[in-house]
């Protein structure tokens, strides 16, 4: 024991009087400085570069959109082609659509955030965890438009509580599935970013696993978990291919889950590819409707959660 004291000290030691001899305020190489700043430059370049095509698009919908932005979009319905003075709207391709979502995050967050507290604090590095794992990962790589034929095969095509066809709640179950993974997958990474200090002073004054994760570990990685429903959230309400598939389209408001059902993306394909100049113009309304309800959403959600991490 005392020979390995006295050889830790003096590998101390001389590590000591090599940093010593290290001049700290000599400045590095040229070679070195160049390669940083042109890393540096590089970077800037690439993020600038991939921000244009954004802004450009986001330009192109403002301009094109705002011009027939009006409180009628919101409350009327699609006028027919060709009729003069008639006031149209698409209030109900908008309902639809939140309508659709909201049921599917009903659904799909809170079983996607039990889901990966199970898989980030309880499940053990056994077969399920793995095959759950596998699961949500190749679920999440699914193209949209093979969930939509799962749906319509699944629902559209049976009968459920004596209703038989397209409907919302058919969309409202495509989008779920859309949307579990993404929740799941994302809420994981930010749980297994806590700390683990964080648990083990729970633990010291004596939290059980239980209390760990709910009381310290969830609300330390909110802010990720919010980050993550949101990504799923904006991701549903820009789907099309599935909603043609299941929830279809329709012209009048929304009476019930089991009937065909309006949404934005649906309403937008439509109009985008219609030869009628007025029905691309409300396309371009609409994704300037469907932009800005995204956009409220991320907002109202960063702040409730700003507001209670400062609790």
């Amino acid at each position: 024991m005392t020979a390995y004291n006295y050889d830790a000290n003096r590998d101390e030691a001389d590590l000591l009087d090599s940093a010593e001899d290290i001049d700290l305020e000599v400045p590095l190489p040229l070679v070195r400085r160049f390669f940083d700043r042109g890393m540096t430059v590089l970077a800037i370049v690439l993020a600038i570069a991939a921000i244009i095509p954004l802004f450009s698009v986001l330009k192109e919908i403002i301009q094109r959109g705002l011009s027939g932005l009006s409180i009628h979009v919101f409350t009327s319905l699609p006028a027919a082609v060709g009729e003069a003075n008639v006031i149209s709207g698409f209030g109900n391709a908008i309902q639809g659509t939140m309508v659709m979502v909201s049921i599917a995050s009903l659904v799909s967050i809170p079983l996607g955030i039990l889901t990966a507290i199970f898989l980030a604090e309880f499940g053990q590095a056994g077969w399920l965890t793995r095959s759950i794992r596998f699961i949500l990962t190749v679920l999440s790589g699914v193209p949209s438009i093979v969930v939509g034929v799962f749906a319509y095969a699944l629902i559209v095509l049976n009968t459920i509580a004596g209703y038989r066809g397209f409907s919302a709640l058919a969309g409202s179950v495509a989008l779920m599935v859309i949307m579990l993974p993404i929740v799941a997958l994302s809420t994981e990474e930010a749980l297994k970013l806590v700390p683990v200090p964080q648990r083990l002073g729970s633990s010291a004054l004596g939290g059980n696993r239980f209390d760990t994760t709910f009381r310290i570990v969830l609300p330390s990685a909110l802010a990720g978990i919010t980050t993550g429903c949101l990504l799923a959230v904006s991701r549903a309400a820009g789907e099309t291919a599935p909603l043609i598939f299941t929830a279809l389209f329709s012209q009048d408001w929304m009476t019930s889950i089991m009937d065909p059902v309006a949404s934005l993306p649906v309403l937008i394909y439509n109009y985008a590819s219609s030869p009628f100049a007025e029905q691309n113009a409300m396309a371009w309304t609409a994704s300037l409707v469907l932009l800005v309800l995204v956009l409220v959403t991320n907002i109202l959600s960063r702040i409730a959660t700003r507001k209670r991490a400062g609790r």
